[in-house]
């Protein structure tokens, strides 16, 4: 008489290196979600709590509540702000401009001069307005 015992067959899956296979892809996603930038447009924005001066001389461009461009005080129209801009930073180094644009106004005009800085390369840094302390 056989008395030895069957051996059963386990169906077992081995899933030790699964572990290994989903941390490279997460880190793979990681890696390439941070390189992934969309098309911003830099805008430095000034502490409005500073009473520093960032520039000494920087270009101003305004735009009133009526929608009326100016260049350092001088009224300019939209469509030649771009070579009014470009006439004036000829010769500097890393020209700055200060953006004063009026808070009731479409943030597209804000954008539109906003490319016109980047295309040309300056600097931009919008202007706010000190905080009102209630007391």
């Amino acid at each position: 008489m056989n008395l030895s015992r069957r051996r059963k067959l386990s169906s077992h899956v081995e899933t030790s290196s699964m572990n290994d296979i989903m941390f490279f892809l997460m880190l793979f996603f990681l890696i390439v979600s941070t390189m992934v930038n969309p098309n911003i447009i830099k805008l430095m924005l000034p502490n409005a709590r500073s009473g520093k001066q960032a520039m000494k001389q920087p270009i101003t461009v305004s735009v009133n509540a009526a929608g009326q461009y100016f260049l350092d005080k001088q009224p300019v129209t939209p469509e030649s702000l771009e070579a009014a801009l470009a006439q004036k930073i000829q010769g500097l180094e890393s020209p700055t401009a200060v953006l004063r644009v009026d808070a009731t106004l479409n943030v597209q005009k804000l954008v539109d001069i906003l490319e016109i800085g980047n295309h040309l390369k300056i600097k931009m840094v919008m202007a706010t307005q000190a905080q009102q302390k209630a007391g």
